[in-house]
């Protein structure tokens, strides 16, 4: 087997019933995978049972009950080892079909004790991915990109996606009583209170993720790479005040804005000041220009390379080389940027999990990666 220099390898993953894979058992070697077969195969289904093994709801961010199999018994089972260089541990990630309370369940297991959450799988192993529909992300809504960032951030702090689900929830319940009680100041003192101490943590993380972003995109950055660096900073209102203010002044400041601000959200039907809207703006550094105004092979080109200044990052915060999943990436790139982004993923000593649906696109990698060909949810020989 390869060896990788700080890195965790997935040696084997094991999927049950879930999405079209009835009963998959992939075993690899290299720091290389390559998922080749037709489109609707399984590929991507394969880079998704992969990603639940991380906080959230996966490179798709679909509700567990739809990754269970169509036909199957409602629920799914995936297992990955993963070998560290100095250990191997077993992780498992599941979801239980509701039962009678009618209430699905995601099961989490650590070398076969229950964890309490995805985020327990964070001490293991960290994973970074692009697919295609981050592609039309800089040209698209705030609210894209805003996700966006907070996977950013939630591969560096796991933390981070309890932290801005409480705060929606927050937000909701201000929502609510601004509509149905918009004259019990109490409990809207309450829920405002709590608003502005999770509005201020989930834009402090976001904010120190960011600069810390920029800062090693700013230091390593070459004009002749084939990956254009990117500059990037946050714009809004509370990404302005958390800027300015220690973190107590901020809570402060933004509490009262939302006191003032109660008979407008409650005519708009939502709060419009905080973190829920705050934007990631990004520029093409060697043009200085938008990224949304760069042509669609330039914003491709940019993405890729944020991706992996991202996964050095996560590197440098969590001493964790991050696992990658890139779905579709490589057929899209000319061969000089193709060659450049397989240099570029050698270089950070992880392992690299891609799909395409055409060998021809991995011969660079001959000798270097696992070629693994996939076909209605089944192993079969690449480009069978």
């Amino acid at each position: 087997m390869d060896t990788l220099p700080g890195g965790t390898r997935l040696t084997r993953l094991i999927a049950r019933d879930f999405r079209n894979h009835v009963d998959l058992d992939l075993a690899t070697a290299r720091r290389f995978v390559a998922l080749i077969g037709e489109n609707g195969a399984g590929k991507t289904n394969i880079l998704e049972a992969v990603s639940l093994f991380c906080p959230g709801r996966g490179l798709r961010r679909a509700d567990l009950a739809t990754m269970a199999r169509v036909g199957g018994p409602g629920g799914f089972a995936v297992s990955a080892t993963l070998e560290t260089g100095e250990a191997e541990h077993r992780l498992g990630s599941g979801y239980e079909p509701p039962g009678y309370d009618g209430r699905g369940t995601r099961v989490c297991r650590i070398d076969g004790a229950p964890a309490p959450s995805p985020v327990a799988f964070s001490e293991f192993l960290r994973i970074v991915w692009l697919t295609p529909d981050f592609d039309g992300l800089f040209r698209g809504a705030a609210g894209d990109r805003r996700r966006f960032l907070d996977r950013l951030v939630l591969a560096v702090d796991a933390g981070h996606g309890a932290r801005v689900s409480a705060m929606e929830r927050a937000l909701r319940s201000r929502n609510r009583l601004l509509d149905e009680r918009p004259d019990d100041g109490r409990w809207l003192d309450a829920v405002e209170r709590e608003v502005a101490e999770l509005g201020v943590a989930v834009a402090l993380a976001r904010r120190e993720t960011v600069e810390r972003l920029d800062r090693l995109i700013a230091e390593t950055r070459d004009n002749a790479a084939p990956f254009p660096w990117a500059s990037l900073r946050l714009e809004g209102d509370l990404d302005d005040l958390v800027a300015v203010w220690p973190a107590l002044e901020a809570e402060d400041r933004f509490r009262r804005a939302l006191v003032q601000g109660r008979h407008r959200d409650r005519a708009a039907g939502r709060t419009l000041i905080g973190p829920q809207t705050t934007d990631l703006v990004v520029r093409h550094g060697p043009k200085d220009v938008p990224a949304a105004t760069a042509s669609t092979g330039e914003q491709k080109a940019l993405l890729i390379g944020l991706v992996l200044a991202h996964a050095r990052l996560v590197r440098a915060m969590s001493g964790l080389t991050p696992l990658i999943l890139l779905d579709e990436v490589a057929a899209h790139l000319d061969p000089r940027r193709r060659a450049g982004l397989f240099d570029a993923l050698e270089a950070l000593e992880g392992q690299v999990w891609m799909t395409g649906a055409d060998p021809a696109l991995f011969t660079e990698l001959e000798g270097r990666a696992d070629l693994i060909g996939i076909a209605d949810g089944r192993i079969v020989p690449p480009g069978a």
